[in-house]
Parts: C-alpha cells; structure tokens; sequence
C-alpha cells in the first residue's frame, strides 16, 4: 500500500455544487483533488483525532486480524474500537475485510494530505 488520502475542508454548499457540477459535465475532478471531504476543520478534527491515529496506525502496522484483537492491542473495549473504525470508514480511512462471522479492519492509505479550499 502506497496510497495518500488526499482530505478537503470545503462547506456542504461547496461540496455539492463541485459534485453536481462533475455529474452535469461541466467540471471534470482534478486528479490532485482530495478525494474525501470534511465540512468543516472541527469535523475534520473529530474524525482525524490523535486517538484515531493511533488507532489506525496499529491497523496499519500490525495489521490485527480482528476488532478484538485490535481492541486488545490498544486496551480499550471493542465496542468503542469499533464505533471509532466505523465512523473513520464511513470518510474511506479504514475498510473491513469478513472472514467468516470476524471482521478485519484495514487502513486505506499510508500518507494524508489535508486541503483547506
């Protein structure tokens, strides 16, 4: 994996005017675009807080094979784990991988980048 999330900080306005203008045909998305948008800097500090880093990189490096297992690693209770990983999935930050009736959860990318547009 070598892949940078590029995150944007833009209104919900600005956010849908950019979509709906990419699905009208009269804006293409610019490769150096962020692909994951934030409404605004407190949002994307919920989302992106130290203790969610830190969560992620131990998705990342150690790459537990389950929540529990993640859960343990960091000493917090899985329901709190998981509640945590579901929010940072619902923005493409992490993606979970169903072997069975366990879930693994995977980081998405290695770097982030952060736009203020």
């Amino acid at each position: 994996m070598n892949k940078v999330l590029k995150v944007g900080i833009a209104t919900v306005q600005e956010q849908r005017a950019r979509s709906l203008a990419i699905a009208a045909g009269t804006r293409t998305r610019d490769a150096e675009e962020p692909n994951v948008w934030f409404p605004s800097v407190t949002a994307m500090a919920r989302v992106l807080s130290d203790e969610n880093m830190a969560l992620l990189k131990v998705v990342r490096d150690q790459q537990p094979d389950s929540m529990d297992a993640l859960a343990k690693v960091v000493g917090k209770h899985a329901p709190n784990v998981s509640r945590s990983l579901h929010t940072m999935a619902e923005f493409g930050l992490v993606k979970f991988i169903k072997n069975g009736r366990t879930v693994m959860p995977q980081a998405t990318f290695e770097h982030l980048s952060v736009q203020f547009c």
